[in-house]
């Protein structure tokens, strides 16, 4: 389960892009919290323990803002696509015991049946889950799976209180063996007949 991270935010008062950047050279994020029919609420962070948070996927984050604790889910981070340093946060209110939308990675565990490779057609799956128990990642176990063997999104073990969004019969994972290795017979085969 993702926990609970915490941040000092402070409210912030000037806007636009000159703003923006004094924030990030004094070490801060500009960031905005909305949702729950709130009007937005334009804070910044500090940007360190902020990029820290962040690199785990739908980061649930306990905000101080003004002594007020506020309970935010990282909706979507702005990067610099130079530099990757983040330029500015979504984050988007939420309340202890709601469920919230999320897509959350799949991980595949286990080794299929010698010589098959899990190809994977799916990174991530949409869930509906209570905001307190996101799953950092769901996973699949692929432990001695045969050939032809197709995992589908419905047949897949979710947490305790997920449903699933995305299409049941959607693909995700199949077992299948590597081209070469099925091929190389009948290519040495036909290569002989020609040179014949």
């Amino acid at each position: 389960m993702s926990e609970t991270n915490s941040l000092v935010a402070t409210v912030r008062e000037s806007f636009g892009k000159g703003a923006a950047r004094k924030l990030r050279a004094a070490g801060s994020t500009p960031a905005v919290v909305y949702g729950h029919g709130t009007d937005p609420v334009h804070i910044a962070v500090e940007t360190h323990p902020l990029s820290l948070i962040v690199r785990h996927a739908n980061a649930l984050i306990e905000l101080d803002i003004a002594g007020k604790p506020q309970l935010v889910l990282v909706k979507d981070v702005q990067r610099d696509p130079v530099r990757q340093i983040i330029e500015h946060v979504d984050l988007v209110v939420v309340k202890k015991g709601e469920a919230v939308e999320v897509e959350v990675p799949l991980h595949i565990v286990g080794t299929p049946f010698s010589g098959t490779n899990a190809l994977q057609e799916l990174n991530t799956l949409r869930l509906n889950v209570p905001a307190t128990s996101i799953p950092e990642t769901v996973e699949i176990d692929v432990e001695g799976l045969e050939e032809g063997t197709q995992i589908l999104a419905g047949a897949i073990a979710l947490p305790s209180g997920a449903t699933l969004l995305d299409d049941p019969e959607q693909l995700v994972v199949h077992i299948v063996v590597p081209r070469g290795a099925a091929g190389d017979e009948d290519e040495a085969a036909e290569t002989a007949e020609a040179a014949e």
